[in-house]
């Protein structure tokens, strides 16, 4: 069985390019993952995971998402190789993002979830308050 599945924040933006033969969508990105766990008085570590989006999944990731933003994903591992013009080989590890989803709560984004009729400092976690009960359709 060969899943992955990770939540972080985008160290970049998105770079999204089109097959040349089959004209599909790719999209290459960097993930940076925090570690589970941190030695005692240092710092937590990050993994930073190379990411590749095709099709849909890779326009939406290059539309919705930006440098900073966090994302969860459910993919695979891949590895490849190839020879470069010298006849040095390469190698690359990354996910083949399969499934992406918005992490990062609407508040954080820094748009309101809703219009208001009153002013947004009466918002309270996304909420707004109600005036008259009897108005709810339950």
């Amino acid at each position: 069985m060969n899943k992955a599945i990770l939540m972080g924040r985008l160290t970049k933006d998105p770079e999204l390019r089109y097959s040349n033969t089959s004209n599909v969508a790719v999209c290459r990105f960097t993930v940076a993952v925090d570690r589970r766990f941190a030695r005692q008085g240092e710092e937590r570590q990050a993994d930073f995971i190379p990411i590749v989006a095709f099709g849909k999944t890779g326009e939406f990731c290059s539309k919705y998402f930006q440098k900073g933003s966090k994302i969860a994903l459910v993919g695979s591992i891949q590895t490849r190789t190839w020879d470069d013009n010298e006849g040095k080989k390469h190698y690359a590890t990354e996910v083949v993002a399969d499934e992406a989803y918005f992490a990062d709560s609407k508040k954080n984004e820094g748009a309101p979830s809703r219009a208001s009729s009153g002013s947004d400092s009466d918002q309270v976690d996304g909420f707004y308050p109600i005036d008259n009960e009897d108005d709810l359709p339950f």
